[in-house]
């Protein structure tokens, strides 16, 4: 298990080597003459980007103080974010180099041969009887004409190079900003409808917020949490549903950042279940926390609403600590003639709600991928990576989360907030 842990470190490596080798080699070796400042300067900057990546990473686990986390986190999880889209643009270039330059080959031909057929002039040959050239001014043998110094004009292949690698240096810098600015901006409200057939006609239109994957951290603090807590009460739901990963950090360093869920505002409540990084985080702290501020954590637990059941379990990253997911105990002594929905992080947790007849399951965690592809490494690992989806008798919504892990960036995958709204089908 060793030897296996330690190739497939070894290749991750070899792939991380190889591909910032060739970063390098198409931004900054193949776009210069030869080796100066450029070079060196580009081989600092990949290799002191990964180093702050790194060390962000490190400072946030190890607990290092959170002044130090908050340096690191935005240059080091900026660097990762447009390290992937670099690295994307120059692979892209490689199909796109060969025919760009094809089509400049082909272009200098077509010209070379419009001037190999154009007609000399009359006279111009020698021992022609047209007109002669006009002399040139006398010059003095002692005053030379000055030569000016010739312009070198870069080669095919330099042109394609500087081309190329501008174009993908700035396709990802554009990414990389707009995706930022999306989740600075705070997530959109997303509203879904979901019929359950055991749902009476009294709560047909029984609206949830479900918000996830918030990552109070060294990057999002106080002011994101305002914008998401402004979001969910501009949507006067019901219910609020805080489906995990609340926070990457300690109470002691963002329970300033979190205060503003004191004013999360809804008829039902507010509820909160662990995602996998509040055991990172101290989950025992953060459920004490979120209870002070008024959300009601459902550890393995059960309500019942005036209309239908709500429960909730533990993330599975709480197995290794005894604090697992207890179906059992959260749902088995219901009366099953009742609706039922479940609020649960991981997507994957939807087998066991399947087998204990819950209705709807409430998930996030997968982010909807983030980073495009990531979606493709998500869908690998998750049943439901974003949207809502049958699985035999029971339904599970998964949103992309309010939020941003790491890089604070989303491509391809926008935050949102989801009113989920409750339809009976004896309306």
């Amino acid at each position: 298990m060793v030897i296996v842990f330690a190739l497939v470190v070894l290749l991750v490596l070899g792939a991380l080597v190889a591909g910032n080798w060739l970063v390098w080699r198409r931004l900054f070796r193949d776009t210069t003459r030869g080796p100066g400042l450029v070079r060196r300067t580009g081989a600092v900057l990949i290799a002191g980007g990964w180093a702050l990546t790194v060390a962000a990473f490190v400072a946030e686990r190890s607990g290092a103080p959170f002044w130090l986390q908050q340096l690191l986190a935005w240059p080091g999880f900026l660097w990762l974010a447009l390290s992937i889209y670099l690295l994307l643009g120059v692979l892209a270039g490689e199909v796109v180099r060969p025919l760009l330059r094809r089509w400049l080959e082909r272009r200098a031909s077509a010209e070379t041969a419009v001037v190999r057929e154009e007609p000399v002039p009359v006279g111009a040959a020698t021992g022609g009887s047209g007109p002669t050239q006009a002399p040139a001014a006398d010059v003095p043998a002692s005053e030379p004409v000055p030569a000016s110094e010739p312009v070198r004009a870069p080669s095919r292949r330099l042109f394609v190079s500087r081309v190329i690698g501008g174009a993908a240096a700035a396709a990802a810098v554009g990414t990389v900003g707009v995706g930022t600015y999306g989740v600075l901006n705070g997530p959109s409200v997303k509203r879904v409808t979901v019929p359950l057939a055991k749902l009476p006609r009294a709560a047909h239109g029984f609206r949830i917020a479900v918000v996830s994957d918030i990552h109070l951290g060294p990057v999002l603090g106080r002011g994101f949490a305002q914008k998401v807590v402004d979001t969910i009460n501009a949507t006067q739901p019901d219910l609020i549903a805080v489906v995990g990963n609340l926070v990457d950090g300690s109470v002691k360093d963002l329970g300033p950042a979190a205060a503003p869920l004191a004013q999360l505002t809804a008829r039902h409540g507010a509820y909160f279940v662990t995602g996998n990084h509040e055991y990172f985080s101290g989950a025992e702290q953060w459920i004490d926390e979120v209870r002070r501020l008024g959300l009601r954590p459902l550890e393995n637990a059960r309500t019942e609403l005036p209309h239908f059941d709500l429960a909730g379990v533990n993330d599975v990253s709480g197995e290794d600590e005894g604090q697992g997911p207890d179906y059992e105990k959260a749902l088995g002594d219901r009366d099953t003639t009742r609706a039922c929905v479940l609020l649960a992080h991981q997507p994957v947790q939807i087998h066991d709600a399947v087998d204990h007849g819950v209705d709807l399951q409430l998930s996030g965690h997968t982010h909807g991928g983030q980073l495009w592809p990531g979606n493709l490494l998500a869908a690998a690992a998750n049943p439901t990576v974003a949207g809502l989806e049958r699985y035999g008798d029971t339904q599970l919504y998964v949103s992309r989360g309010a939020g941003a892990w790491g890089p604070p960036t989303r491509v391809g995958a926008p935050s949102d907030i989801t009113v989920v709204e409750l339809a009976s089908r004896q309306a």
